[in-house]
């Protein structure tokens, strides 16, 4: 855990995309609990527990989530076991692999991609 506090401050600390917070959870990086941003986040460590971001979300095809995710743009490149909110959109990439219910606005699922549970849709929040 101490690794990906580490990792998160340190990305805190710089900004990019005018100004937006970052925080990135590297491939050796792990999370145990919640962690609640203001900003994106890029996870391509373990995580377990909830995840919750003001901005977008993208998991790694390296990452391993078994967790709640809630952010504007979700993207699952890697393995999620938990249920995710996307308050815009969530795209399943190729690589995707995510058993949970979905709630989302709008939902694209590339071939390859796996998805197991149930989805509802409704108008795009901001």
């Amino acid at each position: 855990m101490a690794q990906a506090e580490k990792s998160g401050t340190h990305a805190a600390a710089s900004t990019q995309n005018g100004g937006t917070n970052v925080v990135n959870l590297g491939p050796r990086d792990s999370l145990h609990g919640r962690l609640e941003i203001q900003g994106d986040l890029k996870v391509a460590g373990t995580v377990e527990g909830e995840l919750k971001a003001s901005g977008d979300v993208s998991v790694d095809s390296t990452a391993n989530v078994q967790a709640t995710i809630e952010g504007s743009n979700v993207s699952v490149r890697g393995q999620v076991n938990g249920n995710v909110t996307a308050r815009r959109r969530l795209t399943l990439g190729g690589s995707g692999h995510l058993n949970g219910d979905v709630k989302v606005s709008r939902l694209t699922v590339e071939d390859g991609a796996t998805l197991n549970g149930n989805v509802t849709m409704s108008p795009e929040k901001s």
